[in-house]
């Protein structure tokens, strides 16, 4: 899973092609980590048809903020650089985020 940063972000997300999921999150998210390993599973199973990312928002303040992400966990699901779905902390389990990468890539 490819670590993003401000200098990365654009590159890898805004501008690639295809299906890219990024997780959104922070050291100090308990949830957050207890996410990490399904999505990483997540990853492992459906790497073929999604470019699956993590942003740290500690580090990336600014880019979080541009991208509206409220709260965490976030999940957002972007093709061709444009926001597909989001996942709220509400909302988000291994489940939901797998069930989105489904619906959207027809995997």
């Amino acid at each position: 899973m490819l670590e993003l940063n401000r200098e990365n972000f654009e590159t890898e997300v805004l501008k690639k092609e295809g299906y890219v999921l990024v997780d959104y999150w922070s050291p100090s998210c308990e949830p957050c980590k207890a996410m990490m390993p399904a999505i990483e599973e997540l990853a492992g199973k459906y790497g073929d048809k999604v470019h699956f990312t993590s942003l740290d928002i500690t580090k990336a303040r600014r880019v979080a903020i541009g991208q509206r992400v409220l709260g965490l966990p976030t999940i957002i699901l972007y093709k061709d650089g444009e926001k597909c779905e989001e996942l709220g902390a509400d909302v988000v389990s291994a489940a939901a985020v797998e069930e989105m990468i489904r619906r959207h890539t027809g995997a």
